[in-house]
């Protein structure tokens, strides 16, 4: 049940094992929070989807072989005392940018990131375990370096400005950022639920059909129809999934708001991330979203995707943001015009320590969990918690050459965190 990331990917996994699948969405559309809306002719997402090129899962899916992703420049554009710095891949930090300190603090940064990079996943997800701020200040860096780049570029990644996030995760999030690309997909978030669904067999997704209740054999709907069925995989959001399956835990949840702009020209021609390393203002990060991705604005306009974590601030909220998006970027954004503010205080699953990067998907035979809160809180956790959870059914109810015990759930990748 539900037709988001994870519920998608379980239907697909489990029509391969020879499974018959109804996939049931109360809303009128696939999707959940990957939602894209179109405003004036341009494409604005609902949420902050930064996508890494080398999620696993984006091959292993079936029906997103071919997804067309835009990538963002190597590195970021960060401000950072008073002044913006362009920062280049994290093994290739240029020598001359200041706010990293020393030469030999630059040198130790880059030491720590190579170490990361060529550490094996399984072995970052097996370290001892603490808070990704604290990580930060163990690792023997400068506080200055950390405060300058890593800080404001995981929080952007994580979405947790306080970074209470696990280390193992934020040690994940590295690898991925070293050895991947950043991206957005093209024409807007909404195209992976869209290409998923559509290369399902017809009928399979019914859209606008709630479910009320849950069992092994049975699914009740709130217009009270009774499906039965020989299991069921509830994929839904975390507290969607723990109304349905009481005792379920609900983990706490990162506020996330996302502000759409248009304006006359990219503030910036090179389709470079912007983070803010000074905290000045209410944005975390930004980004010039038609320059990565010309298909979200239309012509002769640009679309500039900023993203606060947290709720709106108080007041005069869009002048608030424009006023720091004018230090960000460095240009005048009188002329702005808002498209939309979207906030949600559920758009992530919080991910603190101790966290479990496998959590069951199989609650007992013919009844399983899937969904970002489950793995990683991320679109290739979303995707991989729907394949282990197809494969725990798939093996109960004996599909396809089954084993003759259930399989072990994969071991943690380097792109399982990134964002």
């Amino acid at each position: 049940m539900g037709a988001g990331l994870a519920g998608l990917s379980a239907a697909h996994h489990l029509i391969a094992a020879g499974l018959t699948v109804t996939v049931l969405e109360a809303a009128d559309r696939v999707g959940g929070r990957m939602t894209t809306d179109t405003v004036d002719g341009f494409r604005l997402d609902r949420g902050s989807h930064l996508i890494n090129s080398a999620y696993p899962e984006l091959a292993r899916t079936p029906g997103l072989h071919g997804l067309r992703l835009a990538p963002l420049a190597p590195g970021a554009l960060v401000r950072a005392a008073g002044r913006s710095h362009r920062v280049g891949r994290p093994l290739a930090l240029r020598p001359g940018f200041g706010p990293l300190g020393s030469t030999l603090d630059k040198a130790r940064l880059a030491s720590a990131l190579g170490r990361l990079a060529a550490t094996p996943p399984a072995r970052l997800a097996a370290r001892a375990e603490t808070t990704a701020a604290h990580a930060l200040a163990a690792r023997g860096l400068a506080p200055r370096t950390a405060d300058a780049y890593l800080r404001p570029l995981l929080a952007a990644l994580l979405c947790d400005p306080d970074l209470n996030t696990s280390s193992r995760v934020a040690d994940l999030v590295l690898h991925g950022w070293a050895r991947g690309r950043v991206c957005l997909p093209v024409s807007g978030a909404a195209l992976l639920p869209e290409r998923l669904a559509a290369a399902l067999p017809p009928g399979t997704v019914r859209l606008g059909v709630r479910a009320t209740h849950v069992e092994v054999s049975a699914v009740r709907t709130e217009d009270g129809d009774e499906l039965a069925c020989r299991g069921v995989v509830v994929a839904t959001d975390a507290r969607s999934a723990g109304a349905l399956l009481p005792g379920l835990r609900v983990p706490a949840f990162h506020q996330v708001t996302v502000v759409h702009h248009a304006a006359p020209e990219p503030p910036l021609r090179e389709p470079v991330l912007v983070l803010d390393a000074d905290r000045g203002g209410p944005v975390s990060h930004t980004f010039p979203a038609s320059a990565i991705d010309p298909t979200r604005a239309p012509a002769g306009r640009a679309l500039v995707t900023s993203v606060l974590l947290g709720p709106p601030p108080e007041g005069d909220a869009d002048k608030a943001v424009r006023d720091h998006l004018a230090e960000l970027y460095g240009t005048s954004t009188g002329s702005w015009e808002l498209l939309a503010v979207r906030t949600d205080p559920d758009a992530v699953p919080a991910m603190p320590v101790p966290h479990d990067l496998r959590r069951p998907v199989r609650l007992l035979t013919g009844l399983y969990v899937c969904g970002d809160h489950r793995t990683t809180s991320t679109v290739q956790g979303a995707l991989l918690s729907g394949r282990r959870a197809a494969r725990a059914a798939a093996h109960d109810l004996a599909l396809r050459r089954p084993p003759t015990r259930p399989a072990p759930d994969p071991a943690p990748t380097p792109a399982e965190a990134a964002v």
